[in-house]
Protein backbone atom coordinates (compact mmCIF):
# COMPACT_ATOMS: atom_id res chain seq x y z
CA UNK A 1 0.00 0.00 0.00
CA UNK A 2 1.37 3.49 -1.19
CA UNK A 3 -0.17 5.83 1.40
CA UNK A 4 0.67 9.41 1.20
CA UNK A 5 1.40 10.92 4.82
CA UNK A 6 1.37 14.46 6.08
CA UNK A 7 4.09 16.26 5.01
CA UNK A 8 4.42 18.13 8.48
CA UNK A 9 5.62 15.18 9.78
CA UNK A 10 8.20 14.78 8.28
CA UNK A 11 9.78 17.78 10.42
CA UNK A 12 8.99 15.68 13.75
CA UNK A 13 12.41 14.14 14.71
CA UNK A 14 12.45 10.38 15.93
CA UNK A 15 12.13 10.22 19.29
CA UNK A 16 16.14 9.53 20.50
CA UNK A 17 14.40 7.19 23.30
CA UNK A 18 12.12 5.07 20.96
CA UNK A 19 15.10 1.94 20.90
CA UNK A 20 15.83 2.27 24.39
CA UNK A 21 12.16 1.60 25.39
CA UNK A 22 11.66 -1.09 22.59
CA UNK A 23 14.50 -3.04 23.95
CA UNK A 24 13.86 -2.56 27.27
CA UNK A 25 10.30 -3.76 26.66
CA UNK A 26 12.14 -6.90 24.85
CA UNK A 27 14.60 -7.80 27.57
CA UNK A 28 11.92 -8.12 29.80
CA UNK A 29 9.92 -10.43 27.64
CA UNK A 30 12.64 -11.96 27.75
CA UNK A 31 12.95 -12.32 31.89
CA UNK A 32 15.61 -10.10 32.57
CA UNK A 33 15.11 -7.74 35.64
CA UNK A 34 14.90 -4.17 34.21
CA UNK A 35 15.46 -1.35 36.60
CA UNK A 36 13.40 1.98 34.80
CA UNK A 37 15.03 5.42 35.72
CA UNK A 38 13.27 7.22 32.87
CA UNK A 39 9.33 7.72 34.33
CA UNK A 40 8.03 10.81 34.03
CA UNK A 41 5.33 10.41 36.77
CA UNK A 42 5.51 9.78 40.29
CA UNK A 43 5.66 6.61 42.54
CA UNK A 44 3.42 7.96 45.03
CA UNK A 45 -0.38 7.12 45.11
CA UNK A 46 -3.34 9.38 44.52
CA UNK A 47 -4.41 10.75 47.92
CA UNK A 48 -6.99 8.70 49.27
CA UNK A 49 -9.93 11.41 49.42
CA UNK A 50 -9.12 12.15 46.15
CA UNK A 51 -9.45 8.51 44.72
CA UNK A 52 -12.85 8.37 46.84
CA UNK A 53 -14.47 11.98 45.57
CA UNK A 54 -13.85 9.82 42.16
CA UNK A 55 -15.80 7.09 43.40
CA UNK A 56 -18.42 9.17 44.95
CA UNK A 57 -18.62 11.42 41.58
CA UNK A 58 -19.65 8.44 39.37
CA UNK A 59 -22.16 7.20 42.28
CA UNK A 60 -23.70 10.59 41.53
CA UNK A 61 -23.98 9.72 37.83
CA UNK A 62 -21.39 12.70 36.91
CA UNK A 63 -20.11 11.10 33.86
CA UNK A 64 -21.40 13.14 31.12
CA UNK A 65 -19.89 15.67 29.05
CA UNK A 66 -18.94 18.75 30.94
CA UNK A 67 -18.55 21.96 29.44
CA UNK A 68 -15.77 22.36 27.10
CA UNK A 69 -13.19 23.72 29.12
CA UNK A 70 -14.21 22.28 32.28
CA UNK A 71 -16.75 22.12 34.65
CA UNK A 72 -17.64 25.38 36.85
CA UNK A 73 -16.42 23.66 40.00
CA UNK A 74 -13.43 22.74 38.84
CA UNK A 75 -12.53 26.18 37.37
CA UNK A 76 -13.61 28.13 40.34
CA UNK A 77 -10.88 25.40 42.20
CA UNK A 78 -8.63 26.29 39.72
CA UNK A 79 -8.92 30.04 40.62
CA UNK A 80 -8.95 29.42 44.36
CA UNK A 81 -5.75 27.36 43.66
CA UNK A 82 -3.95 30.81 41.84
CA UNK A 83 -4.97 32.96 44.36
CA UNK A 84 -4.08 31.07 47.20
CA UNK A 85 -0.80 29.55 45.95
CA UNK A 86 0.64 32.17 43.81
CA UNK A 87 -1.07 35.53 44.21
CA UNK A 88 -2.30 35.36 40.71
CA UNK A 89 -6.34 36.66 40.06
CA UNK A 90 -7.97 35.17 37.03
CA UNK A 91 -11.87 34.63 36.13
CA UNK A 92 -13.53 31.34 35.37
CA UNK A 93 -13.43 32.42 31.59
CA UNK A 94 -10.05 33.02 31.81
CA UNK A 95 -9.22 29.21 32.22
CA UNK A 96 -9.53 25.92 30.10
CA UNK A 97 -9.33 22.47 31.52
CA UNK A 98 -7.56 20.12 29.00
CA UNK A 99 -6.76 16.29 28.93
CA UNK A 100 -3.11 16.76 30.43
CA UNK A 101 -0.77 20.09 30.60
CA UNK A 102 0.26 18.75 27.63
CA UNK A 103 -2.40 18.82 25.35
CA UNK A 104 -2.47 22.38 26.80
CA UNK A 105 0.75 23.23 25.89
CA UNK A 106 -0.12 21.90 22.54
CA UNK A 107 -3.45 23.41 22.36
CA UNK A 108 -1.38 27.06 22.90
CA UNK A 109 0.97 26.18 19.99
CA UNK A 110 -1.86 25.57 17.49
CA UNK A 111 -3.82 28.69 18.72
CA UNK A 112 -1.12 31.16 18.83
CA UNK A 113 1.46 30.22 15.91
CA UNK A 114 1.40 30.24 12.24
CA UNK A 115 4.03 29.75 9.48
CA UNK A 116 7.14 31.37 9.87
CA UNK A 117 6.28 32.30 13.46
CA UNK A 118 8.98 31.52 15.58
CA UNK A 119 9.24 30.29 19.37
CA UNK A 120 12.27 30.71 21.92
CA UNK A 121 12.68 27.07 23.86
CA UNK A 122 15.75 27.45 26.29
CA UNK A 123 17.33 24.15 26.90
CA UNK A 124 17.72 21.53 28.33
CA UNK A 125 13.85 21.14 27.46
CA UNK A 126 11.09 18.72 27.40
CA UNK A 127 11.22 16.61 24.70
CA UNK A 128 7.80 17.45 23.02
CA UNK A 129 8.17 21.39 23.04
CA UNK A 130 9.80 21.54 19.98
CA UNK A 131 8.22 19.50 17.88
CA UNK A 132 4.79 21.12 19.16
CA UNK A 133 6.26 24.03 17.29
CA UNK A 134 7.06 22.05 14.81
CA UNK A 135 3.35 20.68 14.47
CA UNK A 136 2.33 24.07 14.05
CA UNK A 137 4.14 25.10 11.20
CA UNK A 138 6.45 27.17 12.92
CA UNK A 139 10.41 27.04 14.19
CA UNK A 140 11.70 26.18 17.29
CA UNK A 141 14.81 28.74 18.51
CA UNK A 142 16.75 27.22 20.57
CA UNK A 143 18.86 29.08 23.58
CA UNK A 144 21.66 26.63 25.02
CA UNK A 145 21.87 27.23 28.69
CA UNK A 146 24.91 26.50 30.84
CA UNK A 147 25.51 24.44 33.79
CA UNK A 148 27.63 27.32 35.34
CA UNK A 149 24.71 29.06 35.76
CA UNK A 150 22.63 26.44 36.89
CA UNK A 151 21.10 25.91 33.14
CA UNK A 152 19.17 29.25 33.65
CA UNK A 153 18.69 31.18 30.67
CA UNK A 154 20.34 34.70 31.18
CA UNK A 155 18.57 38.23 29.67
CA UNK A 156 21.46 38.52 27.17
CA UNK A 157 20.87 35.10 25.88
CA UNK A 158 16.85 35.90 25.72
CA UNK A 159 17.68 39.47 23.99
CA UNK A 160 19.94 37.49 21.69
CA UNK A 161 17.67 35.26 20.29
CA UNK A 162 14.60 37.97 19.97
CA UNK A 163 13.92 38.55 16.42
CA UNK A 164 11.06 39.93 14.44
CA UNK A 165 9.42 36.88 13.90
CA UNK A 166 9.26 35.58 17.27
CA UNK A 167 5.65 34.92 18.48
CA UNK A 168 6.19 32.95 21.33
CA UNK A 169 8.31 32.10 24.33
CA UNK A 170 8.50 28.58 26.05
CA UNK A 171 9.23 28.61 30.03
CA UNK A 172 9.16 25.72 32.37
CA UNK A 173 10.35 26.29 36.36
CA UNK A 174 10.69 23.21 37.61
CA UNK A 175 12.44 22.51 34.60
CA UNK A 176 12.43 18.84 32.89
CA UNK A 177 14.97 17.29 32.63
CA UNK A 178 17.33 19.54 35.00
CA UNK A 179 15.27 20.59 37.75
CA UNK A 180 16.33 24.15 37.38
CA UNK A 181 14.29 26.65 38.85
CA UNK A 182 13.71 30.73 38.34
CA UNK A 183 13.74 32.80 40.85
CA UNK A 184 11.54 36.15 41.35
CA UNK A 185 14.93 37.79 40.44
CA UNK A 186 15.49 35.88 37.78
CA UNK A 187 12.45 36.53 36.45
CA UNK A 188 12.17 39.91 36.55
CA UNK A 189 15.65 39.98 34.64
CA UNK A 190 13.98 38.31 31.76
CA UNK A 191 10.74 40.16 32.20
CA UNK A 192 12.57 43.49 31.67
CA UNK A 193 13.70 42.24 28.03
CA UNK A 194 10.19 41.24 27.17
CA UNK A 195 8.75 44.50 27.95
CA UNK A 196 10.51 45.83 24.74
CA UNK A 197 8.56 43.23 22.80
CA UNK A 198 5.14 43.50 23.01
CA UNK A 199 3.56 41.15 20.40
CA UNK A 200 5.93 37.92 22.02
CA UNK A 201 3.36 35.65 24.51
CA UNK A 202 5.11 33.81 27.25
CA UNK A 203 3.81 29.98 28.11
CA UNK A 204 5.04 29.63 31.36
CA UNK A 205 4.75 25.82 32.31
CA UNK A 206 4.59 25.04 35.53
CA UNK A 207 3.62 21.46 36.35
CA UNK A 208 6.15 20.50 38.96
CA UNK A 209 5.32 23.29 40.93
CA UNK A 210 4.49 21.83 44.38
CA UNK A 211 7.69 19.45 43.91
CA UNK A 212 10.09 22.30 44.59
CA UNK A 213 13.44 22.84 47.57
CA UNK A 214 14.28 26.21 46.46
CA UNK A 215 15.24 28.39 49.40
CA UNK A 216 12.80 30.72 48.04
CA UNK A 217 9.27 29.58 47.40
CA UNK A 218 8.29 28.77 44.52
CA UNK A 219 7.68 31.87 42.29
CA UNK A 220 5.23 31.67 39.15
CA UNK A 221 5.92 34.08 35.95
CA UNK A 222 2.73 35.85 35.90
CA UNK A 223 3.76 36.59 39.42
CA UNK A 224 7.05 38.34 39.51
CA UNK A 225 6.29 39.90 36.37
CA UNK A 226 2.48 41.75 36.43
CA UNK A 227 2.99 43.97 34.08
CA UNK A 228 3.29 40.86 31.36
CA UNK A 229 0.19 39.40 32.95
CA UNK A 230 -1.95 40.48 30.29
CA UNK A 231 0.53 38.33 27.87
CA UNK A 232 0.97 35.35 29.67
CA UNK A 233 -0.36 31.66 29.53
CA UNK A 234 0.15 29.91 32.95
CA UNK A 235 -0.13 26.09 32.37
CA UNK A 236 -0.30 23.69 35.37
CA UNK A 237 -1.99 20.49 36.27
CA UNK A 238 -2.56 17.52 38.79
CA UNK A 239 -0.44 14.90 37.02
CA UNK A 240 3.08 15.78 39.36
CA UNK A 241 2.04 17.22 42.52
CA UNK A 242 -0.78 14.98 43.08
CA UNK A 243 0.61 12.00 41.27
CA UNK A 244 -2.05 11.66 39.29
CA UNK A 245 -0.61 11.62 35.85
CA UNK A 246 -3.30 8.59 34.74
CA UNK A 247 -6.31 11.09 35.75
CA UNK A 248 -4.95 13.72 32.62
CA UNK A 249 -6.09 16.83 34.18
CA UNK A 250 -4.24 19.95 33.22
CA UNK A 251 -5.25 23.58 32.50
CA UNK A 252 -4.09 27.02 31.61
CA UNK A 253 -4.91 30.58 32.94
CA UNK A 254 -4.41 33.64 30.63
CA UNK A 255 -6.08 36.20 28.45
CA UNK A 256 -9.38 35.34 27.24
CA UNK A 257 -8.63 35.59 23.62
CA UNK A 258 -6.10 33.13 24.02
CA UNK A 259 -8.01 30.99 25.93
CA UNK A 260 -11.43 31.06 23.50
CA UNK A 261 -9.19 30.26 21.06
CA UNK A 262 -7.55 27.02 22.96
CA UNK A 263 -11.04 26.04 23.00
CA UNK A 264 -11.53 26.48 19.39
CA UNK A 265 -8.70 23.72 18.77
CA UNK A 266 -10.06 21.65 21.81
CA UNK A 267 -13.53 21.60 20.65
CA UNK A 268 -12.25 20.09 17.14
CA UNK A 269 -10.14 17.24 19.19
CA UNK A 270 -10.96 15.96 22.83
CA UNK A 271 -13.90 18.80 23.69
CA UNK A 272 -13.95 18.37 27.39
CA UNK A 273 -11.43 16.58 29.91
CA UNK A 274 -13.12 13.49 31.57
CA UNK A 275 -15.78 14.29 34.10
CA UNK A 276 -14.70 11.54 36.58
CA UNK A 277 -11.11 13.13 36.74
CA UNK A 278 -12.69 16.80 36.84
CA UNK A 279 -14.81 15.87 40.00
CA UNK A 280 -11.22 14.50 41.64
CA UNK A 281 -8.91 17.48 40.56
CA UNK A 282 -11.55 19.69 42.38
CA UNK A 283 -11.19 18.30 45.28
CA UNK A 284 -7.31 17.66 45.14
CA UNK A 285 -7.18 21.19 44.36
CA UNK A 286 -9.48 22.44 47.00
CA UNK A 287 -9.09 19.96 49.80
CA UNK A 288 -6.52 18.77 52.41
CA UNK A 289 -2.89 19.72 51.00
CA UNK A 290 -0.62 18.51 53.67
CA UNK A 291 0.25 15.50 51.17
CA UNK A 292 2.16 17.88 48.95
CA UNK A 293 4.70 18.35 51.65
CA UNK A 294 4.83 14.88 52.89
CA UNK A 295 6.11 14.42 49.32
CA UNK A 296 8.44 16.87 48.42
CA UNK A 297 10.67 15.78 51.46
CA UNK A 298 10.37 12.63 50.17
CA UNK A 299 11.62 13.59 47.15
CA UNK A 300 14.21 15.89 48.26
CA UNK A 301 15.58 13.47 50.05
CA UNK A 302 16.31 11.00 47.26
CA UNK A 303 17.62 13.75 45.32
CA UNK A 304 20.73 14.70 47.87
CA UNK A 305 21.12 10.70 47.77
CA UNK A 306 21.09 10.32 43.79
CA UNK A 307 23.57 13.51 43.43
CA UNK A 308 25.80 12.15 46.04
CA UNK A 309 25.91 8.70 44.95
CA UNK A 310 26.48 9.68 40.98
CA UNK A 311 28.98 12.53 41.47
CA UNK A 312 31.08 9.04 43.47
CA UNK A 313 31.02 7.64 39.87
CA UNK A 314 34.42 8.49 37.67
CA UNK A 315 33.18 10.18 34.54
CA UNK A 316 29.81 11.00 35.71
CA UNK A 317 29.40 14.84 36.81
CA UNK A 318 25.84 15.84 38.59
CA UNK A 319 24.53 19.35 39.30
CA UNK A 320 22.33 19.36 41.90
CA UNK A 321 18.56 20.40 41.11
CA UNK A 322 15.74 22.78 43.09
CA UNK A 323 12.92 20.46 41.36
CA UNK A 324 10.82 18.17 39.98
CA UNK A 325 12.01 14.45 40.35
CA UNK A 326 15.08 14.70 37.71
CA UNK A 327 18.45 14.79 37.57
CA UNK A 328 20.75 15.82 34.28
CA UNK A 329 23.89 14.51 34.49
CA UNK A 330 26.86 14.84 32.25
CA UNK A 331 28.60 11.83 30.92
CA UNK A 332 30.91 13.07 28.50
CA UNK A 333 33.70 11.41 30.57
CA UNK A 334 32.69 8.38 30.70
CA UNK A 335 31.52 7.89 27.23
CA UNK A 336 35.36 8.75 26.54
CA UNK A 337 36.58 6.30 28.27
CA UNK A 338 34.43 3.71 27.04
CA UNK A 339 35.29 4.76 23.31
CA UNK A 340 30.91 5.29 23.02
CA UNK A 341 29.75 7.65 20.15
CA UNK A 342 26.77 9.32 21.69
CA UNK A 343 24.60 9.42 25.02
CA UNK A 344 22.34 7.19 22.83
CA UNK A 345 24.42 4.87 22.36
CA UNK A 346 25.85 4.86 26.70
CA UNK A 347 22.03 4.27 27.31
CA UNK A 348 21.59 1.67 24.88
CA UNK A 349 25.07 -0.33 26.63
CA UNK A 350 23.67 0.53 30.15
CA UNK A 351 20.07 -1.29 29.16
CA UNK A 352 21.80 -4.74 27.64
CA UNK A 353 24.72 -4.57 30.14
CA UNK A 354 23.29 -3.99 33.42
CA UNK A 355 19.81 -3.91 32.93
CA UNK A 356 18.93 0.05 33.36
CA UNK A 357 16.87 2.42 31.52
CA UNK A 358 17.59 5.71 31.52
CA UNK A 359 16.85 8.73 28.68
CA UNK A 360 19.61 10.15 26.46
CA UNK A 361 20.30 13.99 26.70
CA UNK A 362 20.08 14.24 23.17
CA UNK A 363 16.01 14.25 23.05
CA UNK A 364 16.23 17.26 25.90
CA UNK A 365 18.38 19.26 23.28
CA UNK A 366 22.01 18.83 25.59
CA UNK A 367 23.81 15.72 24.18
CA UNK A 368 26.72 13.88 26.11
CA UNK A 369 23.80 14.17 29.33
CA UNK A 370 21.54 11.32 31.08
CA UNK A 371 17.93 12.12 32.13
CA UNK A 372 17.91 9.94 35.48
CA UNK A 373 14.55 9.86 37.25
CA UNK A 374 14.36 9.83 40.87
CA UNK A 375 10.22 8.96 41.11
CA UNK A 376 11.39 5.66 42.66
CA UNK A 377 12.00 4.44 46.51
CA UNK A 378 15.51 5.04 47.91
CA UNK A 379 15.97 0.87 47.40
CA UNK A 380 14.96 0.57 44.15
CA UNK A 381 17.39 3.99 43.87
CA UNK A 382 20.30 2.45 45.25
CA UNK A 383 20.31 -1.21 43.92
CA UNK A 384 20.09 1.20 40.26
CA UNK A 385 23.29 3.13 41.18
CA UNK A 386 25.33 0.04 42.03
CA UNK A 387 24.27 -1.47 38.66
CA UNK A 388 25.84 1.86 37.29
CA UNK A 389 28.71 2.11 39.37
CA UNK A 390 29.56 -1.20 38.20
CA UNK A 391 28.12 -0.31 34.77
CA UNK A 392 31.02 2.66 34.77
CA UNK A 393 34.04 0.99 36.37
CA UNK A 394 33.49 -1.79 34.00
Amino acid sequence: MNTRLARRLLRIRPSATVSITARALELREQGREIISLSAGESDFETPEHVKEEAIAAIGRGETRYTPLTGSGALKEAIVGKFERDNGLDYRPEQIIVSSGAKQSCYNACQALLDPGDEVIIPAPYWVSFPDMVRLANAEPVIVSTRPERGFLMSPEQLSAAITERTRLLILNSPCNPTGAVYVRDAWIELGEVLRKHPRIVVVSDEIYEHICWHDEPFMSFAAACPNLHDRTLTINGVSKGYAMSGWRIGYAAGPEPIIRAMATIQSQSTTNACAVSQAAACVALSGDQGFLGEMRVAFRERHVFVVERLNRIEGIECLPGQGAFYLFPNVEALMSAMDVESDVALCARLLDESCIAVVPGRGFGAPGHLRISFAAGLETLGAALDRIEAFAAS
